[in-house]
């Protein structure tokens, strides 16, 4: 008994015979075809429930076919595949009004899936949207499959307004991904206005995100607009979020709560329409534990979660992105630069402490300092450090040499953001660093006995208690 007939269109004939074999067995109708003629054929005359289609045919992009599919059968769910597999791609599919884009090679049971659900979507036309007014060039690189991922939950988030919060390690494109959500949405027309909580005093979060009347407060000789009144009708996005204080939590709540906020000294509420895209690289979830993040902040911001992957995770993406950032400084006027499949694969093997941020500064480090026009292996991991160096300078250092260790890891850690400077706040992410192994050393040398702890570290007991609680320091007393 079947449950609704699918057209496959693809003119791969092993891409087609699975695809029969899977949809069959899922008890589907299906039909066949190689081209874009026929699939427009059938659509014309009413045939099918949903359709199943590669972008690049023989005789047709189906990116150019599928406004007529829309135009004469609005609600004919449309699946796309592709082999191309970037930002774009996505992007172009849901513009056009795809129900849904799959990367290739794409996992059976998940295609399946998804036909099953547009089979179950509710007859109705979906809203497209204006694709001539969307930037052309391309805001996210790489084709590995966590990025797919993350194409496919973009592009169902552009015609939407849900909050979505932006996760991942220093580097890894937050921004960028939240001003892909913004330029590629339906807020485009609107201002894209970005703050950073940790590079802000904290007693001036209020008045920058808020604003303030004349007088509110020392200083304050005019009044002042926010960064909710600039982003009026577009995109606020809050990076950094873990580092807002608890005061201003509050009324950031209320924001979204109730869609409106006042500004520090005023009285009079003020309706706000605007699109929250929040960040961080901590764990929120653990700041919530330590009484330093509101719980239902949280919930309130982490409608649609998105995780961006490390760069170490997403190795594969690396020669992808080596020439964009190549073509990028080409274009700024830098010397043209090819990079040897060799240092590509060194650059593969290192684990990118920095992320992207910290491959974009190679590449430009590259592109200007090295006279050659091919970059090896060698001058590749002559920049990024080898370890046989690394492990030659610990070792004269001498193993206790503390001081040494830390000064070059600093020097690393700003060699990472090249011309620019690393965010505010770089003495208490130090000491928060040099505090957790210690502690724990501490604590592990006594078997977990806080008093003998305390003593070794000489410091009070119950400021050794706080620490732990603020570092979630678990430890179970063992015998001494």
């Amino acid at each position: 008994m079947t449950t609704g007939t699918v057209l496959v269109a693809d003119d791969d004939a092993a891409i087609r015979t699975v695809l029969n074999q899977a949809l069959s067995r899922a008890g589907y109708s299906v039909r066949l075809t190689s081209n874009a003629a026929t699939l427009w054929r059938w659509v014309a005359e009413g045939d099918g429930d949903v359709v199943v289609t590669d972008v690049v045919m023989p005789d047709e992009n189906v990116f150019d076919l599928l406004p007529r599919i829309k135009r004469t059968r609005p609600d004919l769910p449309v699946v796309v595949m592709s082999a191309q597999n970037t930002f774009m791609t996505a992007i172009r599919a849901s513009e056009k009004g795809a129900y849904d884009y799959l990367p290739k090679p794409f996992n059976l049971k998940e295609l399946v899936a998804v036909v099953g659900r547009a089979m179950a979507e509710p007859r109705g036309p979906r809203r497209n949207a204006d694709a001539e007014d969307a930037p052309d060039e391309l805001p996210l690189v790489g084709r590995s499959p966590a990025m797919q991922d993350i194409y496919r939950i973009l592009a169902r988030l552009m015609q939407t307004d849900l909050t979505v919060m932006i996760s991942g390690e220093s580097g890894t494109g937050k921004e960028l991904v939240a001003r892909a959500l913004h330029d590629y949405g339906k807020r485009r027309k609107g201002p894209f206005v970005a703050v950073n909580m940790a590079a802000i005093p904290r007693d001036l979060i209020e008045s920058e995100l808020f604003g303030h009347e004349r007088g509110a407060f020392t200083g304050a000789q005019t009044r002042s607009a926010g960064r909710f009144e600039q982003a009026e009708g577009g995109t606020l996005f809050l990076d950094e979020i873990g580092d807002m204080p608890m005061d201003a939590q509050t009324r950031l709540l209320r924001v979204l709560q109730q869609g409106e906020y006042t500004t520090v000294g005023g009285r009079t509420p003020i309706r706000t329409d605007v699109r929250i895209v929040a960040a961080t690289n901590k764990d929120l979830r653990n700041l919530i534990r330590q009484g330093l993040f509101r719980e239902d902040l949280f919930f309130r911001l982490n409608v649609v979660p998105i995780r961006l992957p490390p760069l170490r995770e997403r190795a594969d993406d690396i020669p992808d992105l080596v020439r964009h950032f190549l073509a990028l400084a080409e274009k700024e006027g830098l010397a043209a630069k090819t990079v040897e499949p060799d240092a590509l694969e060194a650059m593969q093997r290192y684990r990118w402490p920095g992320n992207i941020r910290e491959l974009e500064n190679l590449i430009r480090r590259l592109t200007a300092l090295y006279p050659q026009e091919r970059i090896t292996a060698a001058v590749v991991e002559s920049e990024l450090n080898p370890g046989i160096e690394v492990g030659a300078q610990e070792a004269e250092a001498g193993p206790h040499d503390l001081g040494g260790a830390v000064e070059r890891f600093l020097t690393r850690y700003f060699a990472e953001f090249g011309a620019n400077l690393p965010p505010p706040g770089l003495y208490h992410r130090i000491l928060r660093e040099v505090e957790l192994p210690l502690i724990s050393a501490a604590l592990g040398a006594t078997r977990g006995n806080q008093i003998k702890a305390s003593e070794l570290l000489g410091v009070n007991r119950n400021t050794l208690r706080k620490k732990m609680r603020d570092l979630d320091i678990q430890v179970s007393r063992r015998g001494v």
